[in-house]
């Protein structure tokens, strides 16, 4: 079977803090063919264990690495990784899949009014402005 990996499912593999459906999400996961792991899946993992089981962002990168690198995970490679750099620069994971999203889209700029998110991706050379 080839599936699409839902935020509920890499929740309860990640977390592990439901029995039944933590051992079921691990072994539908492992069982597959191909795992489709949507970019929007990882964005949502990563809020909901940063804000609400409070896992801090090193061990969140560790888990989203730990899926894509899978033997049978698909994802957007580039997208994964361009939020995993700002991730482990400190940042949201988020914004560093929207900017890498955007350029490749065909903006030139990352705009925001978050200073911080601003301040990452100038740091990583991409072109960015701050909103006022």
């Amino acid at each position: 079977m080839r599936i699409t990996a839902d935020t509920n499912v890499l929740v309860r593999a990640v977390t592990e803090d439901h029995e039944h459906q933590s051992r079921v999400a691990q072994t539908a996961l492992k069982k597959a063919e191909l795992v489709a792991i949507p970019i929007p899946a990882l964005c949502e993992l990563v809020w909901v264990l940063s804000q609400g089981y409070k896992i801090p962002p090193a061990e969140i990168a560790e888990a989203i690495r730990r899926l894509i690198n899978g033997a049978n995970a698909v994802v957007n490679r580039p997208a994964a990784e361009a939020g995993l750099t700002v991730l482990d620069a400190g940042g949201d994971f988020a914004d560093g899949v929207i900017a890498y999203e955007g350029s490749w889209l065909g903006a030139d700029t990352f705009v925001s009014f978050d200073k911080k998110a601003v301040k990452l991706m100038e740091a990583q050379g991409g072109a960015s402005r701050l909103l006022a």
